[in-house]
């Protein structure tokens, strides 16, 4: 098979914070393998804005240097580097004053789209907003990309949203979470609604329960500073692991369009019960061998933030009343893995009896990462003679050996959802209601702890967590997936 890549339409992208982390790993990497793919126009320009001064040819030495080192595909192309840097220029530009935005208004054209990518701290966001309009760079059609963290709690998010909306629509604004932009799991949602086979079954009369996990190995070092004020809570459940949440519980949207996926999306945040104490678990990794502890890493010995986090919870709906979903993530675990397990019943009645020892659901995994893809765990009768043994086998698909060449050609989270902004597509982007509700089912749960005092259980670097998060389940004869790559 081969893919088939759409150029977008000419452009101007300006990204703020041009110079930064995310900018040099991600952006403008992405924005080259889309150029190498053959989906930038030659007509595209991009332009990076910090407020450091730096030479368009001092910029894109850097770029370069950048897509060599993370720019897997591609990245060694001489020709079709020098082509893209041709896109690029650089300005530097005082998001509080008035420095560089005359040159930066200069280098926006008429009849292109234009897009602006906010890869800055959040409280940059509404001078931004402001001197754009003021400079008159920003029409009813301009696009504006914001980076988590979308607010601080309840509080903060509204106040952010209500910033940005005094200079854009909510149809410009684009909010990213770049898990959405997942090739898995955009597929959960056509595994879901593309095929008669799983849909029928995806409810609470088939299936026991859901796992979610998200399991990183590294630390929080270099990122102490914000993640201690921040945790696991805030940096993966409010946003990320809710809208994996989302996109398994929601019910059909009427068509594949931006409003009516986010409308279902929405819906299940709001059917979201309040999270128990008995149903969470708080951890924080301790120092092993050559690895130092959170409190190290974070620079507080006394710190009560949590590196991970495990909850049961519960949707109270019609599809999904009665059956747990369990979800997890944290740092310093055994592997690096993220997916999501759905585990069906048993079925209501063994016909093999003893012989056919224990009884066994299927379980459907999606594979986030590494190796994404799908599994289905099935049980047949184990070959050869000496009576009817069951045994499970897996129904295995990783994207890379089903398709084969095509399979290296999908872009990354960030490329896909950089061409989306690009095409005026928000279907894969969080709307500010959601980002809202979020915060409002996150909030009551880290004031309790927050009042109470509550502390993390320690665990070491390289196991799976707490020794209590294993109990969330085993105390219903559950057990967590083994977390491994």
């Amino acid at each position: 098979m081969v893919s088939r890549v759409i150029p977008v339409e000419p452009f101007d992208l300006v990204i703020f914070g041009g110079t930064g982390d995310l900018a040099m790993r991600k952006i403008l990497p992405g924005l080259y393998r889309r150029y190498w793919a053959g989906q930038l126009p030659e007509e595209a320009r991009i332009v990076g804005a910090s407020r450091h001064d730096m030479p368009d040819e001092e910029y894109r030495a850097t770029i370069r240097e950048a897509i060599e080192e993370f720019a897997i595909e591609g990245g060694d192309d001489a020709e079709k580097i020098e082509g893209f840097l041709k896109l690029l220029s650089f300005v530097a530009v005082d998001a509080t004053g008035e420095r560089g935005w005359p040159e930066l208004a200069g280098k926006i054209r008429d009849g292109v789209i234009h897009a602006y990518y906010f890869s800055v701290a959040p409280r940059l966001f509404g001078d931004l907003a402001e001197r754009l309009h003021g400079h008159k760079m920003a029409g009813d059609d301009t696009r504006i990309v914001v980076e988590k963290p979308f607010g601080h709690d309840l509080g903060s998010a509204q106040d952010l949203n209500a910033t940005l909306r005094r200079y854009f629509a909510e149809k410009q604004i684009y909010r990213i979470d770049h898990y959405l932009g997942k090739e898995t799991v955009q597929n959960l949602m056509a595994v879901r609604f593309g095929n008669i086979l799983f849909e029928p079954l995806w409810n609470a009369l088939y299936i026991d329960h859901i796992q979610v996990t998200v399991a990183e190995t590294v630390g929080v070092a270099g990122r102490g500073t914000y993640y201690d004020r921040a945790g696991a809570m805030r940096d993966m459940m409010q946003n990320h692991l809710m809208q994996l949440l989302c996109l398994m519980a929601m019910e059909p949207p009427h068509h594949f369009e931006p409003d009516a996926v986010r409308d279902e999306k929405l819906k299940v945040i709001r059917a979201l019960d309040p999270a128990q104490p008995e149903d969470i678990v708080r951890g924080q990794y301790t120092g092993a061998e050559g690895i130092d502890s959170y409190a190290v890493d974070v620079g507080d010995e006394k710190s009560t933030t949590e590196s991970f986090i495990a909850m049961k919870l519960h949707i109270s709906n019609w599809r999904w009343k009665g059956t747990p979903i369990y979800v997890r993530t944290g740092k310093r675990l055994k592997a690096r893995a993220s997916e999501i397990a759905v585990v069906f019943k048993h079925p209501p009645h063994s016909i093999f009896g003893h012989k056919a020892n224990e009884r066994r659901g299927n379980v459907l995994v999606i594979r986030l990462q590494p190796n994404e893809g799908m599994n289905l765990r099935v049980t047949i009768k184990e070959p050869g003679p000496g009576g009817m043994r069951l045994i499970e086998v897996p129904l295995d698909m990783s994207f890379a050996e089903a398709l084969g060449e095509e399979a290296a050609e999908v872009p990354d989270a960030y490329e896909r959802l950089i061409m989306d902004v690009i095409r005026g597509d928000q279907t894969l982007f969080m709307r500010g209601d959601e980002v809202e509700a979020a915060w409002g089912w996150v909030d009551p749960i880290v004031a309790r702890w927050e009042e109470d005092g509550d502390r993390p259980q320690l665990y070491q670097p390289g196991t799976a967590g707490p020794e209590e998060s294993l109990m969330l389940m085993y105390r219903e004869g559950r057990r967590w997936r083994d977390i491994e790559e």
